[in-house]
This record gives C-alpha cells, sequence and structure tokens, in this order.
C-alpha cells in the first residue's frame, strides 16, 4: 500500500475503509484496489464514556473516512475492515471482550453493517498486524509467519499454510504463556506470565523496582544497558531469557519460516534481536530455522491488515495486485 498520485480510470477507483481501534485513539486509512493507501485520519477512542460510545464513535469514523473517498478520486468504500483489542471471534463478528474498552460480546459486524450498508469485517489487532506484515511487511513471500507485539502487552499472530490462527479469538496469546511459575501476579489471572517479564512495561516496573530509579519506559532501560548499567543488563537479559523460551516453543508448535518482532521494545533494533537470534539458534535442533527479522510497517500494520481483512470480503469489486509493495501512510 504506497502513496502516490492517483490514476485514471476504474481499476483504482474502488477503494475500502480501515480502522484499527486502539485504547485512546484509533486510526484510519481510505486504501484502494491497488493497495494504495490514498488518505488517513486519527479520531479518539471515547473508552471513558463506556463501550457503547466507542461503538457509536467507530461508525462515525468510518463514515468520515467514506466522506474522503471523492476528494481523493475514489469510488465511495466497497466495504470496511476493523481491528480491535481484546478477544476477538472474526467469524461471529463479535469483540468478546477487550478490558480496555470494556464491551463484552459486542456484535460490531451486524451493527455497523446497519449503519453503513457496506461488508463489514472484523479482526484482532495483532492478528491484523501480522497479516499485513505477512502480505505487504517484512514476511511478505512467506507461508508460514510468526509476529510478536512487544508492546505494554505481549501477543501474537500466526500465520500457517498462508491462513491466520484464529481459533474462536484465542490464538496467539503469548504473553500468557508461563515463565516463571511462581512469578508476579498477572492481570489475566495467572502468575510469571510473559507478559510480567518481557513486555515493555514489564520491563520499565522490573528495572525500577530493582533500582528504586523511576524510569520513563523501556527505552531508558535500552539505553542504560548500551551504558553497561548492571541492573538494567540483568533486566533485559531476563526478558531476552523468558522471549527466547516462549519463541523456542512456538517455533517447535508452528514451525513458521519467520518470527517478525514488533512492537515498542522492538525499537531497541539489534540490542534485543541480536541475542534473541543467538538464544533461539542455540535452543533449536530438529525444527525448522527461522529467520528473526524486526518488523516493517510500525504502527500503521494494525490499519492496514484491517484494509486486508475488507478487501477479502468484496474479491470481485477489488482486484489487488500480485506483488505489492511496501505501504506508506501520506499525510493528512
Amino acid at each position: 500500500m504506497t502513496d502516490s498520485a492517483p490514476r485514471t480510470g476504474p481499476a483504482v477507483r474502488g477503494c475500502v475503509a480501515a480502522l484499527d481501534v486502539g485504547g485512546t485513539s484509533m486510526k484510519g486509512a481510505l486504501v484502494d484496489a491497488d493497495r494504495r493507501v490514498r488518505a488517513r485520519m486519527s479520531f479518539p477512542t471515547p473508552v471513558a464514556d463506556g463501550p457503547d460510545a466507542v461503538v457509536d464513535q467507530i461508525g462515525t469514523a468510518l463514515e468520515a473516512l467514506a466522506a474522503r473517498a471523492p476528494e481523493t478520486g475514489l469510488d465511495a468504500p466497497v466495504a470496511a475492515g476493523l481491528v480491535v483489542p481484546g478477544i476477538v471471534d472474526e467469524a461471529r463478528g463479535v469483540a468478546v471482550v477487550a478490558a480496555n474498552i470494556g464491551w463484552q460480546d459486542a456484535p460490531l459486524v451486524a451493527t455497523l453493517q446497519d449503519r453503513l450498508g457496506i461488508p463489514v469485517a472484523l479482526g484482532h489487532d495483532v492478528r491484523g498486524g501480522g497479516l499485513a506484515e505477512g502480505v505487504l511487511g517484512a514476511g511478505a513471500g512467506a507461508q508460514d509467519v510468526l509476529f510478536v507485539a512487544l508492546g505494554t502487552g505481549i501477543a501474537a499472530s500466526c500465520i500457517v499454510d498462508g491462513r491466520p490462527l484464529v481459533a474462536g479469538g484465542y490464538a496467539g496469546e503469548v504473553g500468557h504463556v508461563v515463565v516463571e511459575p511462581d512469578g508476579e501476579p498477572c492481570g489475566c489471572g495467572g502468575r510469571g506470565c510473559l507478559e510480567r517479564v518481557a513486555s515493555a512495561a514489564a520491563v520499565a516496573r522490573r528495572y525500577t523496582a530493582r533500582t528504586g530509579t523511576p524510569v520513563s519506559g523501556a527505552a531508558d532501560v535500552a539505553l542504560r544497558v548500551r551504558d553497561g548499567d548492571p541492573d538494567a543488563l540483568a533486566v533485559w537479559d531476563e526478558a531476552v531469557a523468558a522471549l527466547v523460551t516462549v519463541l523456542h516453543t512456538a517455533v517447535t508448535l508452528l514451525g513458521p519460516e519467520v518470527v517478525i518482532i514488533g512492537g515498542g521494545l522492538a525499537e531497541a533494533e539489534d540490542l534485543l534481536l541480536d541475542p534473541l537470534r543467538r538464544g533461539l539458534e542455540e535452543r533449536l535442533t530438529f525444527q525448522r530455522r527461522p529467520r528473526l527479522v524486526r518488523a516493517a510497517l510500525g504502527d500503521q500494520a494494525g490499519c492496514l491488515g484491517a484494509a486486508l481483512l475488507a478487501e477479502r470480503t468484496t474479491p470481485a469489486t477489488l482486484s489487488p495486485p500480485a506483488t505489492p509493495t511496501l505501504p506508506t501512510m501520506p499525510a493528512g
């Protein structure tokens, strides 16, 4: 999905509206049949006003995106796609639960299709991001991809034989694999989950707990690692070791060709990726040995994944290119 001057002709007039719903904001885009982003918009997520207000805002956001189509030389969107956090049942079109938004069993697809009058596709934000990375980004061309997002929490998208693994919305919750059986309590109800050791939030929290020195985030800890701070190194090494353990399990179970690391913690680049590669290489024996790479699409991935989901609802209307190019989001 690239940004370039619109071409004339019917082949590029079709488009979809895409929306990535987060706990504080929503990222939206209009994407044409050539998989080019032609407009983008952002919207607040009114979590404080309750889940019904969030659903209404999603509808308003998609309508606002549709209204931008004429000025970009496009017809009205033929479909809409959105990705949301939490447990998502794509087959039923239902957002089962999301703690940071507050909805339960929200029938998003039915509600939005009634409001918009076009097909609507629903997906999970990390699975959507993984789909985009697999089709358009760091995993393009691979049939078996593991995308791991290391942010405030940790989740994964598993693409197996070219298809996302969904399992009723429960697949990919690697952040809640137990790595420290007697470890910290987790919000999921368990203890010692990977998310409590190796997420960006955990790295910052554990450094502060160890030293008594507050840090603004994992990026601060990474700077201290580069400076040789022994406490930062200890916290970082614990996070890497926990990630290697879970990646080894995932690679053994799923056999990916490529493992893509995304999210805020991936901004540490080789400070994180190099020890992950070494650790995983040391643990693997008979398994397929995947490439381990950084995500290519950054915070665009979720929105682009939503566009791909929308595209799939109207295959006869949109004819995407056989060889997609790396997307960039235009300003505006």
